[in-house]
């Protein structure tokens, strides 16, 4: 999932129960939810790099404890700071209000809770990017299988309502306690923290039998003139009713929209269908390319196609003599080849692609993701 919902769900873990167990439970939940992400910064190393390392080690079962350890650090730095902080400012007395509430003493740390609050969030994280169609590996480096459970889309309106209004709810009802009674009620919104969480995973469920549901559907329709291999099914960011399917076949992919709920299924074949690319020379080069073994790893629907000698954008084409050959060789995957934004025939955003250009069917003199250059 993208960084919000992490965010979020980080909070709400942290805000469920495990405030009330130690000081610092939210704040190490929401660093750890969100610590995985951190695989992001090999996109300084270039776009293939970002897309090799992106949900590897940091986002496996191994690196949990790991990355709990390591925000539980983060916390204990900043109660260091804190406490040091306090001490000095202890040294400057402050005036006595007689008027003033006693005040509170602090809740005390205990670095185990804080370390098992991590280690929930920090799970929660894999289990999260595993419900999307990008997928997660684990397992990894001993399994380099990638798992996706495709249910739920990268960012999701529903789940963002829920666990936004978790966090936002009880703070206004602090506000409205506050006009009539100057006591402050401590742990105020586990019960919307476990509401919201509860409310994501109800959500998954119905997503998940409404997947199943879409399936049904389309294995007992003839959508295509030819026998189908392998189904494929994507989220859309709001509807859990509506599905983008990917059929393959032989010869030919073909797609269609599924409202599961209603039992429509369209698909024309005019429109929606297209042939498989041929093989060539240079397309067994570029598979051969950094790009193309690093995309073909992870695209579980990826399409390659050979695209002649076309310049694309973020990448000069090679400057060679006339009497030397070369083209473009296009990887794309069907799994982010649709407009998400409405179930329809619009043409989809820029998907996740790459591009090799290939000299002589065989030397590889360039590759971009993005519009972003691997130098």
């Amino acid at each position: 999932m993208e960084p919000i919902t992490h965010f979020l769900t980080g909070a709400c873990i942290g805000r469920a129960g495990l405030n009330r167990k130690t000081a610092y439970a939210t704040l190490a939940a929401v660093l750890a939810a969100e610590a995985a992400d951190l695989d992001i910064l090999w996109g300084l190393a270039g776009p293939v790099e970002g897309l090799k390392h992106h949900r590897g080690i940091t986002h496996t079962f191994f690196a949990v404890p790991v990355v709990a350890a390591a925000s539980a650090g983060a916390v204990w730095l900043y109660d260091r700071w804190r406490k040091s902080r306090r001490a000095r400012d202890a040294k400057v007395p402050a005036p006595i209000d007689p008027g003033a509430p006693a005040p509170r003493s602090p809740q005390p740390v205990r670095w185990l809770w804080v370390y098992v609050t991590a280690f929930i969030a920090a799970l929660s994280h894999i289990l999260l990017d595993w419900t999307n169609n990008y997928g997660v590996r684990p397992f990894f480096p001993y399994n380099p299988r990638w798992y996706a459970g495709s249910f739920v889309f990268i960012a999701d309106g529903i789940i963002w309502t829920l666990l936004v209004g978790a966090l936002v709810v009880p703070g206004i009802l602090g506000l409205a306690d506050r006009e009539i009674s100057s006591r402050r009620t401590p742990f105020r919104g586990r019960g919307w923290a476990i509401f919201a969480l509860t409310g994501m995973v109800l959500l998954w469920c119905l997503r998940f039998a409404e997947r199943d549901h879409a399936n049904d559907l389309l294995s007992n329709t003839q959508i295509t003139a030819a026998p189908v291999k392998r189904i494929g099914l994507e989220p859309y960011p709001f509807n859990p009713f509506q599905w983008h399917a990917i059929l393959e076949t032989q010869d030919f992919y073909q797609t269609a929209e599924i409202n599961s709920r209603s039992g429509d299924i369209e698909s024309d074949p005019q429109s929606d269908l297209f042939y498989k690319p041929t093989d060539s020379p240079a397309i067994e080069a570029a598979k051969r390319t950094s790009l193309g073994q690093v995309y073909l790893d992870w695209g579980s629907w990826a399409v390659v196609r050979d695209l002649g000698p076309i310049a694309v954008q973020g990448i000069d084409p090679p400057r060679l003599p006339p009497n030397r050959p070369w083209t473009t060789v296009q990887f794309s995957d069907l799994r982010f080849a649709y407009d998400f934004r409405v179930a329809g025939k619009s043409p989809p955003p820029a998907s996740l692609g790459g591009t090799v250009y290939i000299v002589d069917n065989r030397d590889d003199a360039g590759e971009a993701m993005g519009g972003r250059e691997q130098k």
